[in-house]
């Protein structure tokens, strides 16, 4: 492969490669930094271009405005709360039952297994969902937005899998020093998880926070709506202080541009939380453990 990229066919391969996924990579971050711009940039001048990537005078009105509403307060509160539960619920659920699920003595492992691998292929589809979710009168509850998507079934399956990887000598071992089932799951198993745990806690979160259906379709109760829900509303409204509902009736805010702060305030708390557990991705599975 390397005396491949050493040609001039190599190098010719390379540069087109270079420069076909630069121009993809800027068509997918213009628009952000556009929006980021906007936010920023007063009404006037949002209105006279069409497109900026820096504004010509910078404005804080918009963050001032969002900021100031007790709907966009609560809405973000009420996000990140339920991101933060419904990710340690997720977790939580799809950990305890995969370690079971990856010991070969469990009895009744294979039935459990199938049901599993049923789940995940066949799903019971929005209405009968919905119909589960009002009997069990989660209807404008929180509980409506975490307990249908405690368990992902194919995030189960790799977690299993990746338990039932792990050398049994650990397990053995562990088992001679007197230490139980859950006591080899948290003493041993889960600190070799690490780049496991980071990496789905990751992709729970963000589902979590991204997770517009689940309002849309469980919470009636405005004063309830999570982030996804109240920025839809933002969005397709054609007066977006309305939406916020603010105290001050005399004060007319940028439009388009408390969309775009809306957007922007949306979208950072997962662009924040996203390095803090990238590292882990490209780790090995099994660090720490034993070689042979």
């Amino acid at each position: 492969m390397n005396k491949f990229h050493n040609t001039k066919a190599g190098k010719i391969f390379d540069v087109v490669n270079i420069i076909f996924l630069s121009i993809l990579g800027l068509l997918m971050v213009l628009p952000f930094i556009y929006v980021v711009a906007g936010s920023f940039a007063t009404e006037h001048e949002i209105a006279s271009r069409s497109f900026f990537l820096w504004p010509r005078e910078f404005s804080l009105e918009s963050y001032k405005y969002i900021f100031s509403t007790s709907t966009f307060i609560r809405s973000l509160l009420i996000t990140i709360g339920v991101t933060v539960v419904g990710t340690i619920i997720q977790l939580f659920c799809t950990f305890t039952f995969a370690y079971p699920l990856s010991r070969r003595h469990l009895k009744g492992r294979k039935l459990l297994l199938n049901m599993v691998i049923f789940a995940m292929l066949f799903s019971g589809g929005m209405i009968p969902t919905f119909l589960v979710v009002k009997n069990l009168g989660l209807i404008d509850s929180y509980w409506a937005l975490i307990l249908p998507i405690a368990i992902n079934p194919f995030n189960l399956m790799i977690i299993k899998n990746f338990f039932q990887e792990m050398p049994i000598e650990l397990e053995e071992s562990a088992k001679m020093d007197g230490c139980t089932e859950i006591g080899i799951l948290w003493r041993i198993v889960l600190p070799l998880s690490k780049p496991v745990i980071a990496t789905f806690t990751l992709f729970y979160a963000v589902g979590i926070w991204n997770d517009f259906m689940s309002g849309l379709l469980y919470i009636n109760d405005s004063a309830k709506w999570p982030i996804q829900l109240l920025l839809r509303q933002i969005t397709m409204s054609s007066n977006a202080a309305n939406a916020l509902a603010n105290m001050d009736p005399n004060y007319i805010p940028p439009e388009q541009g408390l969309k775009f702060a809306v957007i922007i305030v949306a979208t950072l708390p997962i662009l924040i939380f996203y390095p803090f557990l990238q590292k882990h991705f490209a780790k090995g599975m099994l660090i720490g453990s034993v070689k042979g």
